[in-house]
């Protein structure tokens, strides 16, 4: 019979002593999905956060051509980022669908990092399946992959010293933590409660895409969606709902 009293698979309180951080994922919607619920909270205690995506997400509705769906996709996650409080919102411009990882990518991304300086970076899930039973996408594997190496990368002068000399981007060797959303091995979370009700009219913005990706009410799937998976993370963070994060330190 299990213990009640052990709370050895509790999740740990994020770390707090930071000021700025740099989501960076492959689509519009990625970290609506993920953490914007966190983001809301941080956004709340004064911390700046960044958006930077690898893509506009251009290939994402059947229906829509790419050169249409850009431009509509970026205004719906600028538009999303400013309810959870968040205005520096970069694109670059990697093709959706199609990202590779590589020195191109994680060149970018670097650079990205020395402009923004963040203690935290963000990430979605770069592993090759969503808990072993769902395949992750090459875009999500690409970018979450390369983020965590752009955390290095950013800090050493031998690394793309082009950035130096080209962009006058000196190295920033600042990063502490890279924390990856969407993880299925956790290890820290976010009291979600301050900030779940804007993370749902957050995911919301991306309207377009819902109602072409659910026959739901868009705003009810949304709230399904983002509610369920707060409360039961909870379930490992004391009861309270929770956004969770798989948390490299450097």
């Amino acid at each position: 019979m299990s213990d009640p009293t052990d709370n050895s698979d509790q999740l740990r309180p994020m770390p707090d002593d930071w000021q700025r951080a740099l989501a960076v994922v492959a689509h519009p919607d990625d970290l609506e999905y993920g953490c914007a619920a966190a983001i809301a909270g941080w956004t709340d205690g004064g911390r700046e956060i960044a958006y930077l995506l690898a893509t506009r997400g251009e290939a994402g509705i059947d229906t829509i051509a790419p050169a249409e769906c850009a431009p509509l996709r970026e205004r719906e996650q600028r538009a999303s980022a400013a309810v959870v409080g968040v205005s520096t919102v970069e694109f670059l411009d990697h093709r959706d669908g199609v990202i590779e990882y590589g020195t191109a990518l994680r060149r970018d991304i670097a650079a990205a990092i020395r402009r923004h300086r963040p203690e935290l970076v963000i990430t979605l899930n770069h592993r090759d399946t969503w808990g072993g039973t769902v395949w992750n996408t090459p875009d999500h594997r690409a970018v979450g992959r390369a983020t965590l190496d752009a955390a290095a990368d950013a800090g050493n002068r031998w690394i793309f010293p082009e950035l130096i000399t080209e962009q006058g981007l000196e190295p920033w060797d600042g990063v502490r933590w890279t924390a990856v959303a969407g993880s299925t091995t956790p290890t820290h979370a976010v009291d979600a409660t301050a900030g779940l009700e804007r993370s749902v009219r957050s995911l919301l913005e991306h309207r377009t895409y819902i109602e072409v990706l659910t026959q739901e009410d868009p705003e009810q799937y949304c709230r399904s969606f983002l509610i369920g998976t707060a409360e039961a993370a909870g379930a490992r963070f004391g009861g309270r709902p929770a956004v969770t994060f798989e948390l490299f330190p450097r």
